[in-house]
């Protein structure tokens, strides 16, 4: 163990929370670091949380106001040497005689020694898994791996937010690649990912991974109008009646049992020839349902067979970049998230992990059902998934806008840069560790620095995510897109002119 500083009395401290401590000549000590110091109930742990200098010569208004008037008065006092160092440290835990972990109820004493933390303490003290955990990169300013154990991270589902461009896609890449190569013995899950962009196609491109991914573009997903009821259709048609609802209902069933498989076209020609429905009724859902054909997802039956895909250490990827219409995002993750969630109940597909890109965008907070068509099933999975090792992980850059119903269950989050004062109003409301001061260090994250908070860790914990080992798919800069465009459009209008000579 190093001794880093010494524990100074202030008005606020030590106390069984905080303490000050000026730190040592040539020790480093930074933001976030873990230290160590000796208390009447043991060796309690804590976390800097702050750093500043201080120099008595500068606290006299009247001195600083001499030494700008004469270079001279600087060079009389040895004014350097009255400058030092304070670290500001939160306890969050203390080993007693026994090395139980237990909550401090004495403080440290003024004139303490403040000491390094030992990486096996430090592991032991923040419930990390060295043996089979996942390893999301290094304890910041410590030489310590950030392997976290998988059921504590996933099993009460996990959260990752952050603005864009602050490492989400790139945190969530490092997490897909542990998963899936996990060891037999180690435990394995199947995977799937909700792909709103696309960000995650390049991972087939991996000589290692290829065989591991399969890629479902959602324009070819289709749901077989035999799984479909009156009501179901009705959250995609909100103007329909209770009326109009009863009557759906009725030529589905009947059309059910003349044809097992059928889709709208059949459904629209069984209103079209049914004598006992209204005709204001009719001539409704006739072009509703004509409507509804524009989406192009309704079939005969489904496809794919989601339960052929998802196996044990295997990933797939639902590529939802190329449509446009929200509505049907959201309507084909909520048939393939109920659709997966139901197989899981059965027993008929292993334990997965659905990890939801651009969540706020399927299970917004506040909006109209019509206007949130998979928000339902995946508060269900919040609330109940873990019962039946149906786990999901919620991204977004958009906290504030995320279902505090589904966040709220969310017992790990990993947070990395949010600087928008709602989301971080947000964030602290559903995560009770967060503490103020935590809460101004991950506005002044950097990218790919992210604090894990909640069942993952015993303590938040602020990590380096490592490098992927998967290629990264680097975007083009705007400027040299901008170019790019320019020229190609340039080239189009000299083949559209020569083509007209």
């Amino acid at each position: 163990m190093t001794r880093l500083g010494t524990i100074i009395a202030t008005p606020e401290g030590p106390s069984v929370n905080n303490f000050s401590f000026v730190i040592s000549a040539g020790q480093i000590v930074k933001r976030g670091q873990f230290v160590s110091v000796d208390t009447e109930d043991g060796r309690a742990i804590a976390t800097v949380s702050n750093i500043f200098k201080t120099n008595r010569y500068f606290e006299s208004a009247g001195s600083v106001n001499e030494q700008n008037k004469t270079s001279q008065l600087y060079s009389a006092f040895p004014v350097k040497e009255w400058e030092y160092t304070i670290a500001e440290a939160h306890i969050s835990g203390a080993y007693d005689a026994k090395q139980n972990l237990i909550r401090p109820s004495f403080p440290p004493s003024p004139g303490s020694e403040v000491k390094s933390v030992e990486s096996e303490i430090l592991s032991k003290f923040l419930g990390l898994d060295m043996k089979r955990g996942i390893n999301l990169g290094q304890v910041q300013q410590h030489e310590l791996d950030a392997k976290f154990n998988m059921t504590r991270m996933i099993q009460k589902h996990l959260a990752i937010l952050a603005i864009s461009g602050s490492g989400k896609s790139y945190t969530t890449t490092v997490l897909i690649e542990e998963l899936v190569n996990r060891g037999l013995k180690d435990g394995r899950i199947a995977i799937l990912v909700i792909d709103n962009h696309g960000e995650y196609e390049n991972l087939k491109d991996d000589p290692a991974l290829k065989d591991k991914i399969t890629i479902i573009d959602a324009n070819e997903v289709k749901v077989g109008c035999k799984h479909m009821t009156g009501r179901a259709f009705a959250a995609l048609l909100p103007r329909m009646s209770g009326v109009q609802v009863r009557d759906l209902n009725r030529i589905i069933q009947t059309v059910r049992k003349e044809d097992g498989n059928f889709d709208l076209t059949d459904l629209i020609e069984s209103i079209k020839v049914d004598e006992t429905m209204g005709k204001k009724t009719a001539e409704a859902l006739i072009s509703w349902l004509s409507e509804l054909e524009y989406m192009k997802v309704f079939a005969g039956d489904d496809y794919p067979a989601i339960e052929d895909f998802m196996q044990q250490g295997k990933v797939v990827i639902l590529n939802l970049k190329d449509i446009l219409r929200l509505d049907k995002k959201q309507f084909i993750v909520d048939f393939i998230s109920k659709r997966m969630f139901e197989l899981r109940r059965r027993n008929a597909i292993p334990p997965y992990l659905e990890i939801i890109e651009e969540a706020h965008n399927f299970c917004p907070e506040g909006a109209k059902s019509e206007n949130a068509l998979s928000r339902k099933i995946i508060e269900t999975l919040a609330r109940e998934g873990r019962k039946f090792y149906a786990n999901i992980c919620l991204i977004s850059q958009r906290p504030v806008q995320l279902s505090t119903t589904a966040l709220s269950q969310c017992n790990t989050q990993i947070i990395m840069r949010v600087t928008n004062p709602y989301d971080l109003d947000h964030i602290k409301k559903s995560a009770e560790a967060i503490s103020s001061g935590t809460l101004d260090m991950i506005s002044s994250l950097k990218v790919g620095e992210a604090i894990v908070i909640g069942e993952a860790a015993n303590h938040p914990v602020f990590i380096k995510v490592r490098e992927r080992k998967t290629k990264e798919s680097h975007g083009t800069k705007l400027e040299d897109y901008a170019i790019l465009w320019e020229a190609k459009n340039e080239n189009s209008k000299l083949a559209d002119g020569n083509e007209f000579l």
